[in-house]
């Protein structure tokens, strides 16, 4: 029986995780916040409130899925915990400034992470459940154009059609799962998600030799995107990609 518990409450943003949590449970505890930030767009707030640490590996955990996440559409991990003081004068409840635990945001209540985070309420995030057939592709490029013409990306477009079609047509070709294509704008960068049932990874090894038929799909993504990369997930994985519109004014000077 786990040492640590995490439990999920699909009605909110709040993850609690309880018991004790020492080395040994620590890949468990990332697996269910890496699937639980992908179930749920936007940020999270992992209350450690009944947690007893016993190891520094089980407090890093939370720096690690931060920064897995971190290029994930709409996605962000936050703290509750109760060693962070709130600063004199504040009221329960009232947004306050984090304590940086270890890299990652952090409230003394899970009141106070709520009103923060309501403060500044996360962007639009498109997203779609496609089959792994003929045609999904297809799907994934109208919806991405949709999503660059609304937030007003439209020099995106050609690199980021280009960026899901290889992702998507990877799902199909390798995993043949079903598949969901998630995508959300960020600042002045756009970041598409592909995750899908498998846990085979895709890997880069540069270019291909002229002769080689096919294996340009991680290529074309490399090119186009400012940065990608893929997470694990205990039933799969996730493939992400960031595109900026900087990189293609570069492209074209």
């Amino acid at each position: 029986m786990p040492s640590c518990l995490v439990e999920v409450d699909d009605s909110s943003a709040v993850v609690r995780l309880t018991g004790t949590l020492d080395a040994a449970g620590v890949e468990a505890v990332r697996d269910a916040l890496l699937a639980c930030l992908w179930d749920r767009p936007g940020p999270v707030v992992a209350d450690v409130t009944g947690l007893r640490m016993v190891d520094p590996a089980g407090r890093a955990v939370f720096a690690e899925v931060r920064r897995e996440v971190a290029d994930w559409p709409a996605v962000d991990l936050l703290l509750c915990d109760p060693t962070v003081d709130r600063p004199e004068g504040v009221d329960v409840g009232a947004p306050t400034r984090p304590v940086l635990v270890a890299g990652v945001p952090a409230w003394p209540t899970v009141d106070d992470a709520l009103a923060s985070v309501a403060v500044t309420p996360p962007g639009a995030v498109l997203s779609a459940e496609l089959a792994p057939a003929v045609g999904a592709a297809r799907q994934a490029r109208e919806l991405v154009t949709i999503g660059c013409r609304r937030w007003g990306m439209p020099t995106l477009v050609d690199p980021a059609t280009i960026a899901i079609t290889e992702m998507v047509n990877n799902v199909v070709a390798h995993a043949r799962t079903p598949m969901t294509v998630r995508l959300a704008a960020r600042d002045d960068t756009l970041h598409l998600a592909v995750r899908d049932y498998s846990a085979r990874h895709p890997t880069f090894a540069g270019l291909s030799p002229p002769n080689r038929v096919g294996g340009r799909g991680l290529l074309l993504i490399d090119t186009v995107a400012r940065r990608w990369g893929s997470s694990a997930l205990p039933d799969g994985k996730v493939v992400w990609c960031v595109l900026s519109p900087d990189d293609e004014v570069a492209h074209l000077s």
